[in-house]
């Protein structure tokens, strides 16, 4: 005999059964407010009978994101500055990093915060941040002088792609190959 799904759940029981995969989820990956928002959707409408909507289902999630938030579970602040922060040690850019938070669905105030005090450590994080790109991936001051200009445009295009604005490549590109070690060893 085939045991019957009881359809209806109460409110309290789809809360704290939201609660739980918060906080497996929070536990698991540190998200941000928007990350954990999403899973929580997809999840609830993935195991939820067809007749319940959408609406109920976001205020439910809103109810344990606020519940979450009061508790210092998630804090969208704290997750833009240390996301920033472990990008910057990898050599990205200031761009990438502004659209990489803005995709996470932090709030730009935060995001804004963020950006300002990197400039505050840093004036000119741009130009390092490319300078780490250049040793990493072997371009620009990093070739050797026989290969420099034939491959010039391409690691512009490729400090580009990477987030650099044009003047901060060519900057970064025209360095002399000892000025570029000792700029290394410095970092």
């Amino acid at each position: 005999m085939i045991p019957i799904r009881n359809k209806k759940k109460t409110l309290q029981v789809t809360v704290d059964e939201m609660r739980s995969f918060a906080f497996a989820y929070v536990d698991k990956y540190a998200p941000s407010k928007q990350q954990l928002k999403t899973y929580l959707l997809k999840k609830y409408m993935k195991l939820s009978a067809t007749d319940s909507r959408k609406k109920d289902v976001n205020k439910l999630i809103d109810i344990v994101l606020s519940d979450l938030e009061k508790n210092k579970f998630i804090n969208d602040q704290f997750y833009s500055e240390s996301k920033a922060k472990s990008m910057v040690q990898r050599g990205h850019s200031l761009n990438k990093i502004r659209n990489y938070l803005m995709g996470k669905g932090i709030d730009s105030e935060f995001i804004k915060d963020t950006v300002e005090k990197i400039k505050e450590d840093n004036s000119d994080q741009d130009f390092f941040s490319a300078i780490k790109i250049c040793k990493k991936k072997r371009i620009g001051p990093a070739r050797t002088e026989n290969n420099r200009t034939l491959f010039y445009k391409k690691d512009i295009s490729l400090l580009a792609r990477n987030g650099f604005d044009f003047e901060t490549s060519k900057k970064v590109m025209d360095i002399e190959k000892d000025e570029f070690l000792k700029i290394i060893n410095l970092l």
